[in-house]
This record gives structure tokens, C-alpha cells and sequence, in this order.
């Protein structure tokens, strides 16, 4: 489920690879991730969703959207199958 990111200001975040995953299991798998960020103290998180149909990133989207522990999100400037999750 981990990937990899050649972002230098991402390098060290927890990474999530969604590539493949339903909308429903996408948004479980999201919840999950936070959750479990939030135990090891992670401040920055990147979830990779690919480009597709964007059901995943819908599915991510409205997963970050409504979790009160996530303070921003947004979709990559450089590769937009990619989100930043920025939580509290």
C-alpha cells in the first residue's frame, strides 16, 4: 500500500498507494491511514490515488473532507493523481 514520491519536501511522509481500490475501500483505507498517523504524531501525509475516472480521488476527497482531524488537503501542484493531507 506504501509508494514512492520524489518530492524532496515530501520525503518522510507516510505514503498511501490507492491505485486499483474501490471507492468504498478507498475511503476506508483513508480513515485508516489518518488514524493511524495520528498515533505516530504525522503532520503530512500524501495519498496517491492515480488520475483515471477519479472515482479513488472522490472517494479520498470526501473522506479528507469530512474528518475533523485533517486541517488542509490538496491535490498536488506537479502530479494532480496525488493529494497532500495536512492534519491538526
Amino acid at each position: 500500500m506504501s509508494g514512492k514520491v520524489n518530492d524532496p519536501f515530501l520525503y518522510g511522509c507516510p505514503i498511501l498507494d490507492l491505485h486499483g481500490e474501490t471507492y468504498e475501500t478507498s475511503k476506508v483505507l483513508t480513515k485508516l491511514f489518518i488514524n493511524d498517523a495520528i498515533k505516530t504524531k504525522d503532520k503530512k501525509l500524501v495519498i496517491i490515488h492515480g488520475k483515471g475516472l477519479g472515482i479513488v480521488k472522490e472517494a479520498v476527497h470526501s473522506e479528507l473532507k469530512s474528518n475533523k482531524y485533517v486541517n488542509n488537503y490538496y491535490t498536488d501542484n506537479f502530479n494532480d493523481g496525488m493529494t497532500i493531507v495536512e492534519l491538526k
